[in-house]
């Protein structure tokens, strides 16, 4: 059985939306370290539409060992809008999001960056097994509500599995479902 991980970069001030613009100077060796461990622990990338569009457009002209494994694993596209994936080793998931999710983990290992309606439905629905939260010391202060980390949703339990601490401030906080029985 495989795992599903989540990796998503927020602002103290909720933000996850556009974080090329505000994350990228708190990236460094230490935390490339870590974004590759996860990368290469994983045997494909699991998206919705708006992070395979704009993980395509960024990522396809990339070199490199990270943008070649990038570029080269299997992706997994969770869309009712796509009908064509160009981005090379794409496929669309197709039928119910939550049972086919579940199918492609009992064969894989998963990651999964930014967490939107795909991420939720997932934690949601007990699938989603990590939670990675890059919490970065910067206070974006724009954004409306779609840019935001949480929306409404049903409410689910984490316990706090690991925490890791950046030279740069950032913090990345492990969470695990809580189980229903705790």
């Amino acid at each position: 059985m495989g795992k599903i991980i989540n990796s998503t970069y927020v602002s103290l001030d909720g933000v996850q939306a556009e974080p090329q613009e505000w994350s990228l100077a708190y990236f460094n060796d230490e935390a490339g370290a870590f974004a590759s461990e996860m990368l290469y622990g994983a045997d494909a990338m699991l998206m919705g539409r708006r992070t395979y569009e704009g993980f395509a457009k960024s990522w396809t002209p990339r070199t490199g060992d990270f943008a070649d494994r990038f570029n080269s694993m299997p992706k997994y596209v969770a869309s009712t809008t796509l009908s064509t994936l160009m981005w090379n080793n794409s496929q669309l998931i197709e039928g119910d999001l939550v049972s086919e999710v579940a199918r492609i983990k009992e064969r894989e290992n998963l990651i999964m960056y930014g967490y939107g309606p795909v991420g939720r439905a997932l934690l949601e629905a007990g699938v989603l097994d990590e939670l990675r939260v890059w919490i970065h010391p910067e206070i974006v202060g724009r954004h409306g509500a779609d840019g935001l980390l949480f929306h409404s949703g049903s409410a689910v339990k984490l316990d706090l599995a690991d925490v890791r601490t950046f030279a740069t401030g950032v913090i990345v906080a492990t969470y695990v479902p809580k189980h229903p029985s705790a």
